[in-house]
This record gives structure tokens, C-alpha cells and sequence, in this order.
């Protein structure tokens, strides 16, 4: 291998070292250390609002602060009540009573939009997520609706999961007429979705009052409406639903479109018919449970139909029908629907 030239420098070339100047340090130290110290900030806000559950007064005091951001301390309330460990706060009667306090200010304050909105919204919310009747009484006031539809409705929204949960500690709510009565008083909006969700919401409360007012809402003229209605009776266990829920087993699949243009609507339609669908075929399950007899023949035919559904939710779901028919033909019950 053939030897390479070398050379050797001469240390007079080499330029002279000078000493860091100002500048040259504040982009060394000064800056890297402002990135840490924004970074290590914004980790302890989001480690503090994690961590405002551990003493629920921290909540209050975020909440009566008159600033744009409390909707954010309300989301991460509810959020917290319907996490694990969350007994003891979906059993504190004062925190209850107090967040039903700043949403009736906060609605009395006649202050409009979207912060605001925001906030009564996701207060509703947390006050559903009690498990106490105490969390009652202001829903009950804003459902009785007469003002905002979205505050009314985020309201009856948040009695029906007030109502579950009551149920499932052995409670009712103090005032249940009351209770019944707003909802009632909701279904009668001209606002659709505040009737819809009240036609959910009757269902989960029930009682006489409720079961009437579904029997008219079965024929609501908006099918979200009759949706809900045929859901809410057959929860309740009156084969009245029946007719409603034939309407909704019959919708049509709807095949996608050869021009891809039109792909997004169609996925939404055919979305929206599935899910129609398989809330119906609930229903019908819903009524074998209520009442032990099966469904009439014309709607266990097609059940049968819907188990070769091209969806597979509807297949799965007129399936695990079929199979509660099935089995309670075994038991001697309805063995002429089953075939």
C-alpha cells in the first residue's frame, strides 16, 4: 500500500480561542432552561387537574371562579364520578347540592354562549353521576325545560343516569312525581332531540305518568321520537311497543354506492339504519324478558330474515334473539313463534 502524504499544522495557523461571550451563553443555558421550566409546568396543570378529585371542595372553589375555563373543571368532575374509586363522591350530598347551586346561578345569570353553554351542559352531566336524590332537584327545575333545549335536554340526559343509579343502590329520588312530571314536560318541547331524549328518559323512570305519555310518543311524527318510545315501553314491558318496533325491523339495508362521491352519505344512512336496527331487535328482546311470551309470528319471521343481514351487528343481534325465542319455546313458552 502506497504511503499517503501527511501534513502537519503549524499551531500559529490555528485560530486564537476566545472566551464564551454573553450571547453565546443565553443560548447555552438560558433558553434550554425556559423550555424545561414551560415543560415542567404545563405537566403540574394537568397533574393538578388530575389530581382535583382527592378533595372535592377544590372543585367548588374552580367552579364559583368567574373565568372561561371552570367548563373544564365540571368535565373533569364528571369524568371523576364515572371512574373507578368514585363511591364517596357520588355519595357527597353536599358536593351534590352545592354544584346544583352554581348551575342554577350560572342559568339565572342569563350569560349566553358557548362557555357558558358548555359548562351547564357538563355540570348536568356530573350531577347525573350521583347516586344520591339530593343531586335531583336542580335537573328536575332545568328539564321542566321553557329555556335553553340544550341545557334541557343535557338535564333529562342526566336523570335517566341519575335514575340507573339510584336504582342500583336501592333508591328513588325524593320527589318522583316530581321527577316524572318534568320529564313529562320536556316530551312536549318542539325541540326533537330534547323529545327524544325524553322519550329515553321516560323509560328509565317509569310509573303510569311515563308509560302514558310514551303511548303518544310511539307516534311522534320525528322516528327518533318513536324510536326512543318504542324502547322506553318495551323497558317497561308493554307489548304496545310492538307495532313501533316492526316499523324499525323493517328498514331496508341500504348497499353502497357504485360512485364513490356519494360514499360518506351513504355510510351515515346505512350507519344510521343499523343502529335503528339493532336498538329495535333490543327492544323485542327487551319485551321476551318483561313478559315471558314470545314475539308475534310476523315479527319472529323477520328476525329470522335480519340473522342473513349483510351487518354483521344486525346478524349478531337477530341471532341472540332468536336463540331467547328458541329458549323459552324449550321452557314450553311460544313454541308456534319459534318455528
Amino acid at each position: 500500500m502506497a504511503d499517503t502524504d501527511r501534513r502537519t499544522f503549524d499551531p500559529d495557523e490555528l485560530p486564537p480561542v476566545e472566551p464564551p461571550n454573553a450571547a453565546f451563553l443565553v443560548q447555552l443555558f438560558l433558553v434550554p432552561g425556559v423550555i424545561v421550566a414551560i415543560i415542567v409546568c404545563v405537566w403540574l396543570a394537568f397533574h393538578w387537574l388530575a389530581h382535583l378529585g382527592s378533595d372535592p371542595q377544590a372543585y367548588v372553589r374552580t367552579l364559583r371562579r368567574d373565568n372561561e375555563g371552570r367548563w373544564q373543571a365540571a368535565l373533569n368532575l364528571a369524568n371523576d364520578l364515572r371512574g373507578p374509586g368514585s363511591a364517596a363522591l357520588k355519595a357527597d350530598e353536599s358536593l351534590a347540592v352545592e354544584l346544583g347551586r352554581i348551575l342554577t346561578d350560572e342559568v339565572s345569570s342569563g350569560r349566553t354562549g358557548e362557555q357558558s353553554e358548555t359548562l351547564r351542559i357538563y355540570l348536568c352531566r356530573a350531577l347525573g353521576e350521583f347516586a344520591i336524590p339530593a343531586a335531583a332537584p336542580s335537573l328536575v327545575a332545568l328539564a321542566r325545560g321553557g329555556g335553553d333545549p340544550q341545557t334541557a335536554r343535557a338535564a333529562v340526559e342526566a336523570l335517566a343516569v341519575l335514575a340507573t343509579n339510584l336504582a342500583e343502590a336501592g333508591r328513588t329520588p325524593d320527589d318522583q312525581a316530581a321527577v316524572t312530571a318534568a320529564v313529562v314536560a320536556a316530551s312536549r318541547s318542539d325541540a326533537m332531540q330534547l323529545r327524544s331524549a325524553a322519550a329515553f328518559t321516560l323509560g328509565v323512570v317509569g310509573g303510569p305518568a311515563a308509560v302514558d305519555r310514551l303511548l303518544e310518543l310511539v307516534g311522534d311524527q320525528a322516528e327518533d321520537v318513536r324510536s326512543n318510545a318504542a324502547i322506553a315501553l318495551a323497558r317497561q314491558g308493554r307489548p304496545e311497543a310492538f307495532d313501533a318496533l316492526t316499523q324499525m325491523l323493517a328498514l331496508p339495508d341500504v348497499p353502497p354506492p357504485a360512485n364513490a362521491v356519494a360514499d360518506d352519505a351513504a355510510r351515515s344512512i346505512r350507519y344510521k339504519r343499523a343502529l335503528v336496527v339493532v336498538n329495535a331487535l333490543r327492544g323485542v328482546a327487551l319485551l321476551v324478558d318483561a313478559t315471558h311470551e314470545p314475539p308475534p309470528a310476523a315479527v319472529v319471521a323477520r328476525v329470522r330474515e335480519l340473522a342473513q343481514d349483510p351487518v354483521a351487528d344486525v346478524r349478531s343481534s337477530a341471532t341472540a334473539v332468536l336463540k331467547k325465542v328458541e329458549r323459552l319455546a324449550g321452557q314450553g313458552g311460544g313454541a308456534a313463534a319459534a318455528r
